[in-house]
């Protein structure tokens, strides 16, 4: 496809400027902020310009690989273990107007709604890209099953009248916003680095630094906050001990949760190794390939980058039956009931597997999610050209093998500028 040369606020410029904006990200965030950054990529290298806004601690702006990156300052939002919001709506609503975006992206559906409503005064086409289940979180915060999901029915509604599209990483994600009938919905997989994650990173080191010969090695690599149920983890190794099973957890991540569960893993005395955040990828990724299994536990994922990485490590992965993840991980994984002595029987069913394979299985499942065939779908979700400039066809970059991008429908009136 030749490169176009978008007219109208481009200025004449080659590809679009897309403005994305996101609550909730942090230096130690995990999925949101991957995807966030590899779609960045992805855009840059397709001949388009990205912008990223997101609250921090005090005002930056810089050139990044992902593009240019804008923090403004934002509040901590208390009881989330760092998390900050961008507050300031004039402050913000000034930057767009500067910024004249071509097409905004919109990663929050709460405290950024309003941003939908400028865009359609501005004439700009939006996509608001849904990273969680509205229901799955209100009851994972205690809200009865027809509270939460009335809740977010009505949440749901206002946000699909709100964007011109809604992004959908998976089925399961859009299947409440199918419920309240909206059209203007389409799915987009996200995915994973499969250079960056490989089994070749299996380290003999590592995983000596946490199991003796013998033992199985469980990792979680997840934010330790109340919609993770990172609890989960722990009820799990229990249930395997009980029965016998030498088996020891590594958790990776950070969050309110931390203090309390290592409080339980002390007087239970369970053999729990907490990292807190692991900044460098590599190292993840090598915890990840040394692991026997990897668990996801939480129910209100509507994709589950870190249970992906696991896969391409080569790692399977035991997951909540109630989020996205049994249509992530396939026959690479198991899922369970949301207790521990069901993810018990799934890490053994796992086990009984022979090693090579599970292994073999988990890598061939996520070879299916290639970040080209996200990158491509995100820029279709916008009606940008999926290739342009700088988008290469072959090697780094280069689309690999994914899900297809499925549109349930466009709103009618949709604004999308050639």
């Amino acid at each position: 496809m030749t490169a176009r040369t978008i007219t109208g606020r481009t200025g004449g410029r080659t590809g679009l400027r897309i403005v994305r904006l996101a609550n909730f990200v942090t230096p130690a965030s995990g999925g949101l902020r991957t995807a966030l950054r590899e779609l960045g990529a992805g855009y840059r290298a397709a001949g388009h310009e990205p912008v990223l806004i997101v609250p921090g601690e005090c005002a930056t702006d810089r050139e990044t690989g992902q593009g240019r990156v804008i923090t403004l300052p934002g509040p901590l939002l208390p009881g989330t273990g760092g998390y900050r919001v961008l507050t300031d709506r004039r402050r913000v609503a000034a930057l767009l107007e500067s910024l004249a975006p071509d097409r905004l992206e919109v990663s929050d559906r709460t405290t950024l709604r309003w941003t939908g409503v400028w865009a359609r005064r501005a004439r700009v086409p939006a996509v608001m890209v849904s990273h969680e289940s509205a229901g799955g979180v209100l009851r994972t915060w205690g809200l009865p099953e027809g509270l939460a999901r009335r809740t977010a029915d009505s949440l749901n509604t206002r946000t699909a009248h709100t964007y011109a599209r809604v992004v959908c990483t998976t089925e399961f994600a859009e299947r409440e916003f199918v419920r309240i009938g909206a059209r203007n919905v389409v799915r987009a997989p996200l995915g994973v680095d499969l250079a960056g994650r490989h089994p070749a990173l299996r380290d003999p080191g590592v995983r000596a630094r946490h199991a003796r010969a013998g033992q199985i090695l469980l990792v979680m690599c997840s934010r330790l906050s109340v919609e993770k149920r990172p609890g989960t983890a722990l009820d799990t190794l229990e249930a395997l001990l009980r029965r016998g099973r030498q088996t020891v957890l590594v958790v990776a991540g950070d969050g309110p949760l931390r203090g309390r569960l290592a409080l339980r893993a002390r007087e239970r005395g369970l053999p729990v190794t907490f990292l807190g955040h692991v900044a460098d990828r590599a190292a993840l990724g090598a915890l990840q390939a040394s692991a026997d299994v990897c668990l996801a536990p939480g129910p209100a994922e509507t994709f589950g980058l870190a249970a992906l990485e696991a896969l391409a490590c080569g790692t399977p992965v035991v997951a909540s039956a109630s989020s996205a993840l049994p249509e992530v991980v396939g026959s690479a994984g198991a899922t369970a009931a949301d207790d521990g002595e069901s993810f018990a029987d799934a890490v053994d069913s796992l086990l009984a597997r022979p090693e090579a394979e599970r292994r073999n299985g988990a890598r061939t499942r996520a070879e299916c999610f290639g970040w080209g065939a996200a990158v491509e779908a995100f820029l279709a979700a916008h009606d940008a050209a999926p290739r342009v400039l700088g988008w290469a066809e072959d090697g780094a970059g280069a689309p690999a093998a994914g899900p297809a991008v499925t549109a349930t429908g466009t709103e009618p009136g949709a604004r999308v500028r050639r």
